[in-house]
């Protein structure tokens, strides 16, 4: 579609296209927000506000203490962590120092951290001491030599920071037993870094700035190459597409966003932090999203903005007593990304805040955002927008040719925030890109003659679970091999409170095999959202002719 149809659904001042080449570096970005917004709350959490310039200062020793580990430019750093102030100063501390950030789920299990370590080839990592005793059971298999530990209160102050440790440690009983000798803790490490002479590398807008690992077709996690030129430029399409609005925010208002989303997730990455940064707001960090009472309480204390969020958080909080604790009438901006926002929320949120929810559409690949609905709208549209400025999508048919008008074919897109392929993988690049640029994106679509995409159908069997991507393939690879399971299949389906679920079907080898023994096996090998919530014993699969099993009919059934 080289014609733009959607260029007209477009609100007022949003430009068709962005200039790119605003910065040099995600670095430049950063770097300009903290000599232009010094003296401002760049994060609040816990109580705490951290400024634009404490961020800069901690960040920059931390580059130091990195680069005096011996790394070298373009070397890859690991973050497994919660909503913390460390995640954004440790984000900002590695891209200073010329290293690639790797974002990793602070709640995969020792197979899933192996496999993304191992793959992305990280050095060290950065870890919040709650999920060190899973970095013990599988590093020895991976390359990282060095360590540095974080506690939930590091960046507190002394006596809140003890006292909030000692609760995490002693009370709430977060930090299980785990064993890192040669680990660093990070309070050390930024010390240390005060005194290490930092080098300012040289970094251009081709460099890589983070590998985001998503879910594989073939049950292994690949990491989408995101240079520094794609962040930047999802931040820049994001910030003239919110503008109609939140240029209503008052002149001695900062702009304040909700961080509810991980920020190992693309989505708060770059539309959370990333954007907040680039525009001087202030950005609240949650730690736990699903801790609602809590969320309500701390959001209460602010005037907010903008609440970047999934289906299930939305509609979490929209239906809790204590909703209307929150002073919701500042908002501006209610984005629903990840997954399909329900209509019923989305009539819900609006009636309760008066902003409406506003879906957008991306991908780990896209640096995630690529079209979004008109932020001025008041109506739920249940489609997933119009493309962002500098932004092309197309619909393809099997042949990879644009599908004729009015059918429906696989979306595709193109944009200066596509990313530059898999890591080290290009052989499943070439299966997703299209001569002309274009990224595949597996997902079925139509297109109205607005211009307004809407998603039909899945064409991978990929099942998102609250925003989350799960691959059947890596669940059926795992309870193949438990002992007990003659073949099992994997499908998504309907669920009310997370869009989607996990049902797994399994034909027994041994009779004796219980849910129970299955559950046990998937806990200990896959993350929360991974797991299976309807567990099905049969006597066979439903298959094709030459054995492929049909999916389709398990789902259906």
């Amino acid at each position: 579609m080289t014609d733009r149809i959607w260029l007209k659904s477009y609100p007022q001042g949003v430009p068709a296209d962005i200039d790119t080449s605003a910065y040099t570096s995600l670095v430049a970005l950063m770097e300009e927000s903290f000599r232009k917004y010094a003296g401002k709350v760049a994060y609040s959490f816990m109580g705490k506000d951290i400024t634009y310039a404490q961020t800069d200062s901690v960040s920059q020793a931390f580059a130091g203490y990195l680069q005096s580990l011996g790394l070298a430019k373009g070397d890859r750093v690991a973050i497994m962590m919660p909503n913390v102030p460390q995640y954004p100063v440790a984000v900002a501390a590695i891209l200073r120092a010329g290293y690639v950030v790797v974002n990793v789920n602070p709640l995969y299990t020792p197979r899933e951290l192996q496999h993304q370590l191992k793959d992305s080839g990280a050095k060290a990592i950065v870890i919040i001491e709650n999920f060190a005793s899973t970095l013990e059971k599988c590093i020895a298999s991976t390359p990282i030599k060095h360590v540095v530990l974080c506690s939930m209160g590091d960046q507190l102050g002394l006596l809140k920071g003890a006292l909030v440790n000692y609760v995490v440690r002693n009370v709430k009983k977060m930090v299980p037993a785990y064993t890192l000798p040669n680990a660093v803790r990070f309070n050390a490490a930024v010390a240390m870094g005060t005194k290490a002479p930092f080098k300012k590398p040289d970094i251009k807008a081709d460099d890589v700035a983070v590998l985001q690992y998503t879910g594989g077709t073939t049950g292994v996690s690949k990491g989408a190459v995101l240079l520094h030129r794609n962040v930047i430029a999802n931040v820049l399409q994001s910030e003239v597409w919110n503008q109609p609005v939140m240029a209503k925010v008052p002149a001695n208002e900062q702009p304040t966003a909700v961080c509810a989303l991980p920020l190992y997730h693309i989505f708060a990455f770059t539309v959370g932090m990333m954007l907040s940064m680039r525009t001087g707001g202030k950005l609240i960090l949650i730690p736990n999203p699903r801790d609602i009472p809590a969320v309500l309480k701390e959001l209460s204390k602010h005037t907010i903005h903008s609440l970047p969020a999934v289906n299930t958080l939305f509609n979490g909080w929209a239906n809790h007593p204590d909703f209307n604790t929150v002073d919701w009438s500042h908002l501006k901006v209610s984005v629903g990304g990840g997954t399909a926002v329900q209509s019923a929320v989305a009539k819900l949120w609006f009636e309760k805040t008066g902003c409406p929810i506003c879906e957008g559409y991306g991908l780990s690949e896209t640096s995630p955002s690529a079209s979004c609905n008109v932020v001025t709208a008041t109506e739920y549209t249940g489609t997933i927008g119009v493309p962002l400025p500098s932004t092309y999508m197309k619909l393809l048919d099997d042949g990879g040719n644009e599908a004729p008008a009015g059918q429906a074919g696989e979306i595709a897109i193109k944009g200066p925030q596509v990313m530059a392929g898999y890591w080290q993988r290009p052989d499943e690049t070439a299966k997703v890109m299209t001569a002309d640029g274009f990224f595949k994106t597996g997902d079925v679509g139509m297109v109205d003659e607005k211009g307004f995409f809407r998603i039909v159908d899945r064409k991978k069997d990929m099942i998102i679970v609250s925003g989350f991507n799960v691959f059947p393939t890596e669940l059926e690879d795992l309870v193949a091999q438990m002992p007990g399971v003659m073949e099992c299949a994997c499908v998504g389906v309907a669920d009310a409170k997370s869009g989607e679920a996990v049902k797994l079907v399994i034909v027994r080898k041994d009779p004796a095999l219980t849910e129970a023994d299955v559950r046990a096996y998937c806990r200990e090998n896959l993350t929360g959202y991974k797991q299976p919530k309807v567990v099905e014993f049969r006597d066979d699969l439903p298959k094709t002719p030459v054995g492929k099993i049909l999916r389709r009919e398990l789902r259906d059934k």
